[in-house]
């Protein structure tokens, strides 16, 4: 699997996001003040992560739509 290219995104809870098109992976790494920590969510469709960075609110759209519902692993 190719390295994910992150982009920045605004959030209280999130630093930045990528995604793997061919792989269907969401990547996001939260904040520092939060954890720091990098997770990669797996078969994320990309309409979903186009939906969630065009989202008002970024971390709230990961908080309900993302983190219950796809598998994830730490990275």
């Amino acid at each position: 699997m190719s390295k994910i290219e992150m982009h920045p995104v605004e959030s209280s809870n999130l630093e930045s996001v990528g995604y793997d098109e061919n792989e269907n992976i969401l990547q996001v790494k939260f904040l520092k003040k939060r954890s720091g920590k990098i997770y990669q969510y797996k078969d994320v469709p990309k309409m979903v992560y186009n939906e969630m960075i065009s989202a008002s609110s970024v971390g709230s759209y990961f908080q309900k739509y993302i983190r219950p519902v796809y598998h994830y692993r730490e990275v």
